[in-house]
């Protein structure tokens, strides 16, 4: 994947016109069939695997009529790029010279990437023959596939390119495609829709929000972070680094009318495009190599900002999700709005320089006074002060009041930074929300109680046990390396500590969606149960600030494991079916891979245990890790404070030392 381009095709590299196979360019499928053939057959693939994010490598041979002995002379090797190019290279060890016949069938639907995720593909083209290869004509664009060297037979009607290769003793010879897409008629195919702008199977589908987010440009941006690398006691913890941040490359995406400015797109195959929520919290996550990708995903969705007078002035607009059974669809844009102002004030403790934070001010005002205006004071028929989700008649949430009250605490430090009116209300709002929300969300039970997953308009709780309780352990980062305050008290945040550790949501991969004990409980659902590694990793560096190293040391450890099946490449999600002796993570079928919050996840999971605490604008930064270092000693380069490198070692005693950080950084405790 190097968005807006991508390639999908099983381990034996055949793009086959089944499924998901093929490329894909600007969500378009520009070639849904590459079939090879060599000396009348299919090469015999042994090998076929991601050499980066961008770039797959199948390893095969070539059996002719008439060979002798179990060890074959010819071996193929495809070099398939994200782009569109593909090196196909035979290399013979026959002691004679060979004349390989090679064959390639190809074939375009020129479908939209929505509709083939679905199942509804369309029909494939008649192609005709073009210079050194093939060409499909369709509304709007078409599909041109160009080789090198020029095929000795083109046979349009079969969508067939022969060769006749010959081979000298120990000899090698090459076929280059190269497959684009090219727009007629108006400039923009036919119905055209941003790739990705489809919903997963399950998930409501809503119209798209206005105003328009941002298309990504065709060209590669540069990459945003430095080149991070760990060097773990654990080393898959060392390879699940380099692969996130390969992932995150390849997702990256350019905004169009901004070029300079870059966002990373939610997934494949379900959110190509910039997903609002999606990409503020992968932003976040990747402070600690720097800001220029949270500045740039900031100004993009600024400018998608409600400008418009009215209840949804200063909403940043979102599509809906699936929420599980119990409760309603909740809405992407009241998090992104919430998410707004709180990342941009932790990317100014980060180091965001003032004048980029000054620029972005006015937009984070704006979610402030949202979140103001859209919260009602309680009063007859509603149970108010909450911030409903979505906005205005749905329920009260956990996580969002845990959004809210976050985003309330940090608008007010970046406030009082820039000297802005309004701090002093918002402490008082939040103060306010904590009083309340302590008396109303908290059930009482036999076992020490547990946080309501909603309440509804009419003061009607929830009591289902979920991951998203996690985030209330996600407070947010002050001045001088200080956590905010949370909606919970020690005792209630040791208490949540136990129940997200425990079996019911522990599933020993990662923290369920639901718990297991829980009525409506499916590890296959999207909210209610499958293991969600974006909040996941919010539990374990909740947990590792708030000092309950034993949990989110044990479910750090679960995602390493389960990181290392996948390969080191992480899913959006998987089954929370309980881990046992022998057993493996299982997919799911509806699952983005790869996922920016799931790639980001897993380098905060991995950063949450350095205890990293910049106050750039303070002069300072602390390093805090757990004393019990739960994945071993641990050496971060290629980190990013004030913008400028950063090394930080943690020893298997829990030590934090720096070795490299900013001129006139001081060390805090």
């Amino acid at each position: 994947m190097a968005l807006p381009a991508l390639a999908v095709s099983p381990a034996s590299g055949q793009l086959t016109g089944q499924g998901l196979d093929g490329y894909y360019r600007d969500g378009r499928r520009i070639l849904s069939r590459c079939e090879l053939r060599a000396a009348g057959g299919e090469p015999v693939v042994v090998q076929g695997r991601l050499v980066a994010a961008d770039r797959a490598r199948f390893v095969g041979t070539v059996r002719r009529a008439g060979e002798r002995g179990p060890d074959p002379e010819i071996r193929m090797e495809r070099l398939r790029s994200a782009d569109g190019s593909e090196r196909i290279t035979f290399s013979s060890s026959s002691v004679r010279p060979v004349r390989l016949p090679v064959e390639i069938w190809l074939g375009t639907d020129l479908a939209e990437l929505g509709a083939v995720a679905v199942g509804l593909p369309g029909p494939e083209l008649r192609a005709v023959v073009h210079g050194c290869g093939l060409r499909w004509p369709g509304p709007g664009a078409q599909a041109v596939v160009s080789a090198s060297p020029a095929p000795a037979e083109a046979l349009a009607s079969a969508g067939l390119l022969r060769w006749e290769l010959d081979l000298p003793p120990g000899g090698r010879r090459t076929i280059e495609l190269r497959a684009g897409l090219e727009l007629t008629a108006d400039g923009s195919p036919a119905g055209h829709r941003r790739p990705g702008s489809g919903s997963r199977p399950g998930e409501p589908r809503i119209p798209a929000p206005r105003p328009a987010l941002p298309r990504p440009r065709a060209d590669r941006p540069p990459r945003p972070w430095p080149a991070a690398r760990l060097d773990c006691d654990d080393h898959r913890a060392d390879a699940l680094l380099a692969s996130s941040l390969d992932d995150l490359y390849g997702l990256l995406t350019r905004d169009a009318g901004t070029p300079t400015d870059v966002y990373v797109a939610g997934g494949f195959p379900w959110r190509c495009g910039l997903a609002p929520a999606e990409a503020l919290w992968t932003a976040r996550m990747l402070l600690p190599l720097g800001t220029r990708l949270a500045a740039g995903t900031l100004r993009a969705l600024a400018r998608t900002q409600q400008a418009a007078p009215g209840a949804d002035f200063g909403r940043i607009p979102g599509a809906l999700r699936d929420a599980g059974p119990h409760a309603p669809p909740s809405c992407t844009g009241v998090e992104a709005t919430l998410l707004f102002p709180t990342v941009l004030a932790e990317a100014h403790r980060w180091g965001l320089p003032e004048q980029e934070t000054e620029r972005l001010l006015p937009a984070a005002q704006r979610c402030l006074r949202w979140l103001r205006d859209t919260t009602e004071p309680p009063g007859a028929g509603h149970h108010g002060g909450y911030v409903p989700d979505p906005a205005p008649d749905g329920p009260y949430r956990c996580e969002t009041q845990a959004h809210a009250h976050r985003a309330a605490l940090l608008g007010a430090d970046l406030l009082d930074a820039f000297g802005a009116p309004g701090a002093a209300a918002l402490r008082e709002w939040a103060a306010d929300l904590r009083a309340r929300f302590r008396a109303d969300f908290w059930l009482e039970d036999g076992a020490g109680g547990r946080p309501a997953a909603l309440r509804t308009r009419d003061g009607r709780p929830l009591p289902h046990l979920g991951s998203t309780a996690a985030h209330l352990l996600d407070t947010g980062l002050l001045g001088g390396g200080d956590l905010a305050p949370g909606l919970l008290d020690a005792a209630r945040t040791g208490r949540l500590a136990r129940l997200l550790g425990g079996p019911a949501l522990d599933s020993g991969w990662g923290l369920r969606g639901l718990g297991a004990k829980e009525s409506g409980y499916n590890p296959f659902g999207h909210r209610s149960g499958a293991v969600r590694v974006h909040e996941t990793a919010v539990a374990v560096a909740g947990l590792a600030a708030a000092g309950h190293e034993k949990e989110a040391g044990a479910l750090a450890r679960g995602v390493l494991d389960a990181a290392e099946t996948f390969g080191h490449r992480l899913p959006e999600m998987y089954a929370g079916e309980q881990r046992t002796t022998g057993s493996a993570p299982v997919p799911h079928p509806a699952a983005c891979r790869p996922a920016a919050p799931a790639a980001a996840g897993a380098v905060q999971i991995l950063l949450a245990f350095t205890g990293l605490r910049p106050d750039v604008p303070g002069g300072t930064v602390a390093v805090r890790p757990p004393g019990s270092a739960p994945l071993g000693a641990m050496q971060f380069t290629g980190l990013s404070v004030a913008e400028q490198p950063f090394a930080v070692r943690i020893t298997r005693l829990g030590m934090g030392m720096v070795e490299a950080a900013a001129d006139g950084l001081q060390l805090s405790s």
